[in-house]
């Protein structure tokens, strides 16, 4: 095996452990445990992509329809979403976002990024450059 190959693989195998630990650390940065992170992510895909049907947000989460409907009732009976009837068919419901649930969102996400630049305070300028080089380099590997 080529030089070149042994070191893409290293540092893939490197990259994915740290990139494991990273999103495991900003994982636990949690503001109310009460909404698992099942819950979270539905709540995330709503807010990305708009109310949608019981199914197509299972389908978003790659989770089976009965699986999502238990997210869903977790979620009405705790005021973060609602359920609407669907504009053309009146066989479906459409689930939307609360504003608490908006509000439980931003302060996830404040509570991560807080934790995240604290850590990065530790860092030194240079490295905090790396690390700004590297997050687009992900961001391109990530979409691509």
């Amino acid at each position: 095996m080529r030089r070149t190959t042994l070191d893409t693989a290293a540092l893939a195998h490197d990259l994915r452990l740290a990139v494991v630990r990273l999103s495991r650390r900003l994982r636990n940065q949690r503001v109310d445990q009460s909404v698992t992170l099942t819950h979270l992510a539905a709540l995330s895909t709503l807010q990305r992509h708009g109310a949608m049907s019981p199914g197509e947000l299972a389908a978003h989460e790659r989770v089976q329809p009965p699986s999502m409907t238990r997210v869903v009732v977790a979620l009405e009976g705790m005021g973060l979403v609602t359920r609407n009837p669907h504009p053309t068919d009146g066989r479906q419901v459409v689930i939307d976002l609360t504003p608490a649930a908006a509000e439980l969102l931003t302060a996830e996400a404040r509570a991560r990024e807080a934790w995240l630049a604290g850590r990065l305070q530790d860092l030194t300028p240079e490295e905090r450059a790396v690390l700004r080089e590297a997050a687009t380099i992900m961001g391109g590997l990530a979409s691509g």
